[in-house]
Order: structure tokens, then C-alpha cells, then sequence
């Protein structure tokens, strides 16, 4: 242990293994989700998107948004929107606009084709629902906790990064 680490309490350092284990698997279920959207385009014969990409399509949904507001809103969380935005819209995926009041900004919306996407992944996840209820792995009450807990973690973060600057 180097002379900066401060020594923890069994207390805090079971809640530290708890924390970085929330994280690890925060991290690998959001992976997880992604391979699962790629193997449902992969059995219907979409190949020419990636599941990063049927996501933000998905969270878009009917709404007309800037690539900034996709951030904002949390709809997307990675660092290249500007590439995923100029492909979706290349391959007919998406609509894009310049903004009548500031013609820097484009606003971008669901083609036919985005919106059939959109509905594939939707019909995913219902599926998932579906069958994450009938098999019994977690019920409404403790998915509602998850989820509440969860918002409370971003919300902590969030507070965070804004601390910081």
C-alpha cells in the first residue's frame, strides 16, 4: 500500500468492493446490450449499421433534435455522434436540416427506414420485458429500486462533473 492510500475500515472497504463491482457491471451490461442488439441485426439481416448506431436511432424515436441535444438528453454517450449522425444519414437512416434560426446547427430526424429501426429495437427490448417477467428473474418492485438507485448514482455523478468546472 503506498504512503497516499488511506487505510479503510472493513465497513468502507466493503463499500468501495460494492461500489467498483456496481461499476464493473454497469459497464459490462451496457456492453452486453450492445451485442445483443448486434446478434438481433445480425439474425434479420441488418448489417450495414452497428448496434451504437440502432440505439441512437431508437432514442431518437419521432423526436427532431440537434446533435448537440442527443448529448444533453442523454440519448447518446459516445464521443464521435458527429460520424454516427453523417453515416445514418448517408445510408437513408435519417433526415438532417440546418436550423432556420442558427444555420450552424442541423436537426436531425427518423427516415421510414430509421423509424423501422427503431421499431425492431423496440420490439427487442419488449421481448426482453416480456421474458425477463415470465421467467421470474427480477419483478417490478426490484427493478424499480434498480432503477432508483441507479438515478440516484447518475445524479451523484452528474453533481460531480459539474463541481469539478
Amino acid at each position: 500500500m503506498s504512503m497516499n492510500t488511506p487505510v479503510l475500515s472493513a465497513e468502507r472497504q466493503g463499500y468501495l468492493t460494492g461500489y467498483l463491482e456496481a461499476l464493473a457491471l454497469v459497464e459490462r451490461l451496457h456492453r452486453l446490450l450492445l451485442d445483443v442488439i448486434k446478434d438481433e441485426f445480425e439474425r434479420v439481416g441488418i448489417l450495414e449499421i452497428n448496434s451504437v448506431q440502432a440505439l441512437l436511432l431508437f432514442n431518437i424515436g419521432e423526436q427532431e433534435v440537434t446533435a448537440g441535444e442527443l448529448k444533453t438528453r442523454g440519448y447518446y454517450q459516445g464521443s464521435n455522434v458527429s460520424y454516427n449522425l453523417k453515416k445514418l444519414v448517408d445510408l437513408g437512416y435519417m433526415h438532417h436540416q440546418r436550423c432556420e434560426v442558427d444555420r450552424r446547427s442541423v436537426r436531425v430526424k427518423l427516415t421510414e427506414k430509421g423509424r423501422n429501426v427503431r421499431d425492431l429495437v423496440s420490439d427487442l427490448f419488449a421481448r426482453h420485458a416480456e421474458g425477463l417477467e415470465a421467467r421470474g428473474v427480477i419483478d417490478l418492485s426490484r427493478l424499480d429500486d434498480t432503477t432508483a438507485a441507479l438515478r440516484l448514482v447518475e445524479r451523484y455523478w452528474a453533481d460531480q462533473i459539474r463541481y469539478i468546472y
